[in-house]
């Protein structure tokens, strides 16, 4: 057993020896007051106090008095006990119930005029979320990892706020390139949605994952993957895109292809401006059925009462119950 703030005892041993101090200095005085006061003198008293019934008597009254002294020190202690919150040791075993989301968001040149759009999408889907792990990749020829998936949403949401502060920039290189124009080309969509791909973790575990694909499809360049090719490989890890097209209705046959790539995988394609995206797409991924991730082991310490609480009740019931029986 520990407690939480011990030095309470002390402050108990200290009101339990006060009050006996405070005991013996009054039954002196009471003592004192005696002899100073003349007494009624009984003839033969020696011979009431001789009878086994009067010893008796004082006998049980010592012994009650007595018992009555040590149920209300015991009583003083374990209220100091309890005032210091005993604590026990206690295992957990963190389980994570919730789905793996992985945003992927195309920083290209041509995607500048709507990736703050894009970001404010990601930000409404955060607050459909409740215990999703969420993650965000960047890329253009190159990508770049903001963050890890992480359930951490105070955080989530500090990141995309500094990601669309990016956006307003003065330099001749914004933030948000940084590390992302490291290959040849640029907007090279295939590498980027496999790159998103890859970030999940826990690769054993059989859990729900999802990519929210965020590209007008404008490759510029020569990719290691196509766009149906990174598909397939979602596809092959069990992971479903969702893809917020913001050329939806006016490319046809660009959209067609991510269209085509997104429902490849189970998952589907919407417009950025789509009046139903975001609830479309929390509903899609949350229909996913959620998997536990055990976490690692901890140690806690917990408050642990119950006993001593007992205890100190049953002590008080006890010292009344004297009291009572004395009429003190």
């Amino acid at each position: 057993m520990a407690l939480n703030t011990w030095w309470i005892i002390l402050v108990a041993l200290g009101v339990l020896a006060a009050a006996v101090i405070i005991g013996i200095l009054l039954g002196r005085r009471a003592d004192q007051h005696t002899e100073a006061t003349p007494s009624a003198l009984i003839s033969r008293a020696e011979r009431l106090r001789a009878l086994p019934s009067f010893r008796s008597a004082i006998n049980r009254r010592i012994s009650l008095l007595s018992a009555i002294l040590a149920l209300g020190a015991v009583a003083v202690l374990l209220g100091g006990v309890v005032a210091a919150r005993p604590m026990a040791a206690k295992t957990i075993q963190p389980i994570d119930n919730s789905r793996d989301i992985m945003l992927c968001l195309d920083v290209s040149g041509s995607m500048s005029d709507v990736d703050i759009e894009v970001l404010s999408v990601f930000e409404e889907l955060l607050d459909g979320f409740e215990g999703e792990r969420i993650g965000l990749t960047i890329f253009n020829s190159s990508p770049v990892q903001v963050f890890p998936l992480t359930d951490d949403y105070p955080f989530i949401r500090e990141q995309l706020k500094n990601v669309r502060s990016s956006f307003d920039y003065m330099d001749d290189i914004p933030e948000h390139w940084v590390g992302t124009m490291n290959g040849p080309g640029a907007s090279l969509i295939g590498d980027g949605l496999a790159a998103c791909t890859l970030r999940f973790d826990h690769l054993e575990d059989d859990r729900s994952r999802s990519v929210i694909f965020a590209t007008d499809n404008e490759v510029a360049g020569a990719s290691i993957l196509t766009v149906e090719e990174a598909a397939q490989y979602a596809k092959s890890k069990q992971v479903r895109v969702f893809a917020l097209n913001p050329v939806q209705g006016k490319d046809a046959e660009v959209s067609a292809e991510l269209e085509n790539a997104a429902q490849l995988t189970g998952g589907q394609s919407y417009a950025l401006r789509g009046t139903t995206t975001v609830a479309d797409i929390i509903t899609e991924i949350q229909k996913q059925e959620a998997t536990a991730l055990k976490g690692q082991a901890q140690v806690i310490w917990v408050d642990n009462p119950n006993l001593w609480v007992a205890a100190m009740l049953v002590a008080v019931l006890g010292f009344l119950v004297l009291l009572w029986r004395v009429r003190l």
